[in-house]
């Protein structure tokens, strides 16, 4: 066989690992995401209110809950993914955000069952909220391990390609259901449960294609070699690397979980926007979102990872402020679409190359664990509450208040961009075994 054909072979491989891997992860997400869709539907059958603003702060508490269990999520499915490969994490966790959506879909309102419901309501976040947390250190350590070397970059985007894709098929499916299929009063009544439904069937269908998987060469290559040890207790043995991954994700997500969960409800709720304007605007502005995560790639494996971290940064630092103020006070759907966009500019910097970043700072034998925990700690703290803490500034009277607090939360990040080594030209990830045991 003719090298050119090798080569050929060898990136179709490659192709269809990376494809199989991201649609899970688009499923994960788009589980995930259809609570915040949803949540101006089915929040008042979980929390009677007269205020629309106590029950959407409801729904966001429980919507930080599922972030809380993340890390021991990561934890877990790190743990799996380390020692008995990627593969069958990735499995499991998809597996898991199949029951939590069937819980949903069929738990019993707060008029039938009473504080029941919410409890139900609690208990499948925190399962969902086990299965993201593995997913993310799982899926990111596949991706950037099965990519070639010149193009980690490119090919480990596609992890956001998929996660902002999630949402976007959550937020296309409630366009579908306000503008097709169902009147306002039959999503308020029963019509959210079907998008739950539609992701537990999506969850068994991705399972079936993940276990057509084939394991990283790195992972085979690792424990083949090396003597196999609690995930955690190697993980020790790089406290730098966990500093930074916390470090640079801080900013990242508060500001990604702002301009995505958070952004619906700021924009019906804030700006005044109707339900289907919402959805069109956010619609718009994620499928934009979602073409900038390859580009951005395919930068960063061009002039290196460390340059558009700091792009972020600085721009988060100075524009997040004048962008919110700007989109508080406008009526016009066209300009909040165009000032969300604005925001994607420079969050994409962060989002489309931070998986890679973080697989390039840990050996094979811990990297899932490495990736996995610390961001989803990091997630808990100021990702998964930045809908909470944005809503209580808001009913406090103060909502001006969380612009500056994003804004703070990504400087601190540009301290760790501007120190950290940039990790394409320092990557652990061509590192051998032994590394491990440095």
């Amino acid at each position: 066989m003719s090298d050119t054909a090798l080569h050929f072979d060898d990136a179709r491989r490659r192709i269809k690992a990376i494809f199989i891997g991201s649609i899970g992860n688009l499923v994960e997400w788009y589980d995930f995401y259809a609570y915040t869709a949803f949540a101006l539907y089915f929040a008042p059958a979980f929390f009677p209110s007269h205020d629309p603003v106590v029950q959407q702060l409801n729904a966001a508490t429980l919507f930080a809950a599922g972030f809380i269990v993340r890390p021991v999520g990561g934890w877990l499915f790190g743990h799996i993914a380390d020692r008995h490969g990627r593969r069958l994490s990735l499995t499991i966790s998809v597996l898991m955000m199949c029951f939590g959506s069937l819980i949903i879909a069929f738990t019993p309102t707060y008029a039938t069952i009473g504080f029941a419901a919410p409890v139900l309501l609690a208990l499948a976040r925190v399962i969902e909220g086990l299965s993201l947390g593995g997913e993310y250190g799982a899926s990111a350590t596949y991706l950037s391990e099965v990519a070639d070397p010149n193009h980690r970059g490119f090919y480990s985007s596609f992890q956001y390609v998929t996660l902002i894709g999630g949402q976007l098929c959550a937020i296309l499916v409630l366009l579908l259901l306000q503008n097709v299929f169902l009147t306002h009063e039959q999503l308020v009544e029963w019509g959210w449960r079907i998008p739950f439904i539609i992701g537990a069937l999506l969850a068994i269908f991705s399972a079936v294609m993940r276990r057509q998987l084939h394991e990283t060469e790195a992972f085979v290559a690792t424990t083949a070699t090396q003597k196999r040890e609690g995930s955690l207790r190697g993980l020790r043995k790089f406290p730098r690397e966990v500093a930074i991954v916390v470090g640079l994700t801080a900013g990242g997500t508060a500001a990604f979980y702002t301009f995505t969960t958070y952004m619906q409800t700021f924009v019906k709720q804030t700006v005044g926007l109707s339900d289907l304007t919402t959805t069109y605007v956010i619609a718009g502005s994620l499928i934009f979102a979602a073409i900038l995560q390859p580009i951005y790639g395919l930068i960063s494996d061009r002039i290196g990872r460390k340059p558009l971290l700091i792009f972020f940064g600085v721009a988060g630092t100075i524009l997040t402020v004048p962008i919110l103020t700007m989109l508080s006070s406008t009526t016009s759907p066209f300009l909040a679409f165009l000032l969300i966009c604005v925001a994607w500019i420079f969050t994409a910097g962060y989002t489309s190359i931070n998986a890679v970043v973080k697989a390039e700072l840990f050996p094979t034998a811990v990297r899932a664990t490495g990736v996995g925990v610390p961001y989803a700690l990091t997630v808990s703290i100021f990702g998964g509450t930045a809908p909470a803490i944005a809503l209580w500034f808001k009913q406090q009277g103060h909502e001006q208040w969380f612009y500056y607090y994003l804004a703070g939360v990504i400087f601190v990040s540009l301290l760790v961009y501007s120190t950290m080594r940039d990790t394409k030209h320092t990557s652990a990830m061509d590192e051998r075994a032994a590394s491990a045991a440095r």
